[in-house]
């Protein structure tokens, strides 16, 4: 299997400060998925003391953008949602997974689902991407 995806997905996060700001640490890249994990720290939460929703959004947001441009043509997303399922507190370990639901020559859709350290669903994320024409170059 060709290390494009993986070369991609390096390229991108080497540029992208806010995912490395967030800790966010990719654990799998694939032709067209990916997966991510992050901790929750104690600045990610809200008033009520559990993680802010733009959290779960931002992990899923990522991950959609690295499993979406691994293929190599470059995407940006046009339309995303998520539903929030469970609470989420400092110190819990979330793991976002993308799978591709649609792919077409200008229109991806994928759903990335963010489970915690119990393997259990913490929030559900849908978001269909836009392929430009321009591929990645890579080295």
């Amino acid at each position: 299997m060709s290390d494009k995806p993986q070369t991609i997905v390096n390229k991108m996060y080497q540029n992208d400060a806010f995912s490395q700001w967030l800790g966010i640490d990719i654990i799998e890249v694939g032709d067209g998925k990916c997966s991510c994990r992050l901790t929750v720290r104690e600045e990610m939460t809200n008033g009520f003391g559990i993680a802010h929703g733009g959290i779960t959004y931002a992990l899923a947001d990522s991950t959609l953008a690295f499993a979406s441009n691994s293929t190599g043509r470059q995407s940006v997303s046009v339309e995303t949602s998520i539903s929030h399922l469970r609470p989420l507190s400092v110190g819990d370990i979330i793991t976002a997974t993308s799978e591709c639901i649609s792919d077409t020559y200008r229109i991806g859709v994928y759903v990335i689902n963010i489970k915690d350290q119990n393997n259990q669903l913490v929030a559900s994320f849908k978001g269909t991407v836009y392929k430009k024409s321009e591929n990645w170059e890579i080295d």
